[in-house]
């Protein structure tokens, strides 16, 4: 028997699109206080995602999915009224359960912090 691994969902408080990345890229670089993406502050450089966030996605026990705001309802809208940005958690067969908040996003601060919080609740 195998077991199905679980699924994270990584949604960001940013819409998909190049246009929209250049926005966040320039935002986050110029204004970063104001940057409403905690998730993408921490997990994104300048134009890619870090190299040790990569690493880390890879090897996590976990099926890692990352949507965008718009994305979010496209697929999933009973995630609609979240706040955001979340992560949210769900088995084989089962709903989206909240995972990570965006407050407890916000307070890591740091990758180290994130991946930590996430290792800690798997």
């Amino acid at each position: 028997m195998t077991t199905e691994l679980p699924e994270l969902l990584f949604v960001y408080n940013a819409d998909a699109g190049l246009v929209n990345g250049l926005l966040d890229t320039l935002h986050k670089t110029f204004s970063p206080a104001t940057y409403a993406c905690s998730l993408c502050a921490v997990t994104y450089g300048a134009t890619a995602m870090r190299p040790q966030w990569r690493e880390f996605i890879n090897e996590l026990p976990a099926r890692a999915i990352f949507r965008h705001r718009n994305e979010l309802l496209e697929e999933f809208p009973q995630l609609a009224n979240q706040p955001l940005p979340a992560v949210f958690r769900r088995a084989r067969g089962l709903e989206w359960e909240p995972f990570l908040t965006a407050t407890e996003l916000k307070a890591a601060r740091e990758l180290p912090q994130l991946m930590q919080l996430v290792t800690d609740r798997l």
